[in-house]
């Protein structure tokens, strides 16, 4: 594992939102959903891919607060164009679990 310093984790944007839109995305190698995500006025709506079908229904997913990584440069993946990363955790079969706040809080929280 490399270290990292105090300054390098506090470039990473790490932001609270709120999923406003979950589809299937056919064309991904791997089943994912194609998401947006509301992450408040200063930010906006971004949008992203994610491979998390095996613990999540769209349904699931709607309005439900995520952390995301917003500072990260956008990456094409097929016909999406994902603008940011919703942050989990692999459990022991390999699903993602997401990483998401305890409380409610405003979109566009920052971790700090």
């Amino acid at each position: 594992m490399e270290t990292i310093s105090w300054s390098d984790f506090e470039r990473i944007e790490l932001r609270v939102g709120t999923i406003i839109s979950v589809e299937d995305f056919p064309e991904a190698r791997k089943p994912a959903y194609k998401i947006k995500v509301d992450f408040g006025a200063k930010i906006g709506i971004k949008q992203s891919s994610a491979q998390i079908t095996d613990l999540y229904s769209k349904d699931d997913l709607m309005n439900r607060q995520i952390i995301g990584v917003v500072n990260f440069p956008a990456k094409q993946i097929g016909p999406v164009r994902s603008e940011c990363l919703i942050t989990g955790f692999y459990n022991a079969e390999e699903a993602v679990v997401l990483a998401v706040p305890e409380r409610p809080l405003n979109n566009g929280a920052k971790l700090g």
